[in-house]
């Protein structure tokens, strides 16, 4: 499958935004709790404090809106991570930048007591930047320099020390640990609404700057001297994407807590609806992303019911066998 035109695609998009819509509205209807579109509907007109309106309009609502942002900013930090690399593997959680920013919030929070909404994001973006300074130093090194092989192999190493010392440290403080342990198993669930409205000027932003981006990384993906040829600027361009990848993946973990494999996912499916044109890319990524999260959220409601799964056991478990095809697939690129 393969849209062409820009009709065709235009008209894709369109559809997918419908898609989305009917996807909020079962994230909200759907549950352990009965709700019917009447109880939706009067929950936020005529709102009359009854326990169903309640859940509507404290938990549903918030959860669907938090799960489309999440979802769509993850997806977009994915594809931009993939072209900025060339590596059709790479992620936020594959190269280390959602692991980099829970350890940070964590280290905040066990040794300078920070629990606000802010710290939490700040530290987020700090340890998505950091854990991505380096993987690129590390897959810099070497008479090869930079390669798909060593960054994903860089990247696979620092998630994997950040994630035990993020343990390490929760396991030597007990409160720590139970206050962050449903966190960072990935999760949209019990989050605030105050969460997303601390980061969603950084993730709007950037979602709108990555828009702006894509006729520049279609030049970029045609090759380093014929980019500059054209006169593009390309270490400008790698800057940009690094850090509209750092805020949209920073601003994720801090709202969510370390979801994986929609980075890998959306942006593979995404290319083969449209191909490699990142003007299309981009928007079918954001939208592709959000409708993924809010099935696999509405999905882990059911799971064990009256329980819960978190959302990000959910994306594992869908994207794991994924990732292997992928890897398998295009295993020569590495």
């Amino acid at each position: 499958m393969n849209l062409s035109t820009p009709l065709q695609r235009s008209l894709g998009l369109f559809l997918l935004i419908l898609l989305l819509i009917l996807c909020m509205c079962l994230s909200v209807l759907m549950g352990y709790t009965n709700t019917g579109i009447h109880t939706v509907i009067n929950a936020v007109s005529h709102f009359n404090g009854s326990n169903e309106q309640i859940v509507v309009r404290t938990v549903r609502i918030p959860r669907a809106l938090i799960a489309t942002a999440i979802g769509s900013s993850l997806a977009i930090s994915g594809l931009l991570l993939q072209a900025l690399t060339k590596n059709p593997l790479a992620s936020p959680d594959i190269i280390g930048f959602n692991a980099g920013a829970s350890f940070f919030i964590v280290i905040g929070l066990m040794l300078f007591s920070i629990n606000s909404l802010q710290g939490f994001t700040w530290l987020a973006f700090l340890g998505a930047a950091f854990s991505g300074i380096i993987v690129y130093l590390l897959a810099s090194a070497g008479r090869d320099g930079l390669t798909p092989m060593k960054l994903t192999l860089a990247g696979a190493a620092i998630a994997a020390m950040f994630a035990s010392l993020t343990q390490g440290l929760l396991v030597l403080d007990e409160q720590a640990l139970e206050q962050m342990l449903f966190w960072l198993s990935g999760s949209v669930q019990g989050r605030d609404l105050s969460l997303l409205q601390a980061v969603l000027p950084y993730l709007v932003g950037a979602t709108a700057v990555s828009l702006f981006l894509g006729g520049k990384l279609n030049t970029l993906a045609m090759g380093e001297e014929v980019a500059l040829g054209l006169g593009q600027r390309t270490g400008t361009v790698k800057l940009i994407t690094a850090v509209v990848t750092i805020l949209l993946a920073g601003g994720a973990v801090a709202v969510a807590g370390p979801i994986g494999f929609v980075g890998i996912i959306i942006p593979q499916l995404a290319r083969f609806v449209i191909g490699n044109d990142y003007r299309w890319l981009i928007p079918y990524s954001g939208v592709l992303g959000a409708v993924l999260l809010l099935l696999a959220d509405i999905g882990a409601r059911y799971v064990i019911m009256p329980e819960e799964v978190p959302v990000g056991i959910m994306t594992a478990i869908l994207g794991t066998p994924f990732f292997i095809y992928i890897a398998r697939r295009k295993g020569e690129v590495l």
